[in-house]
């Protein structure tokens, strides 16, 4: 079976801490789709997601973001 995988990284806007970013990273992986959400103490404004892009696409995980009150923006994919 071959599964193609991108990636993508989010920048979040605001500050959050470290509550409200473990919530943004399990939001993100109940997306069908993704296979890792990475956002690490060292760079909390940076969220990086590895996803297949047959089952879902960067403006949907952006959505997800957005959908819980979080200001972010693609900058990489």
């Amino acid at each position: 079976m071959d599964i193609q995988l991108a990636d993508v990284t989010l920048h979040i806007d605001e500050n959050l801490d470290k509550d409200h970013r473990n919530e943004v990273e399990t939001n993100l992986r109940r997306v069908d789709g993704v296979v890792s959400v990475h956002n690490p103490d060292e760079h909390p404004h940076l969220t990086v997601v590895a996803y297949n892009p047959q089952r879902t696409e960067s403006q949907e995980l952006l959505g997800q973001m957005k959908a819980l009150g979080v200001h972010a923006k693609l900058i990489g994919f």
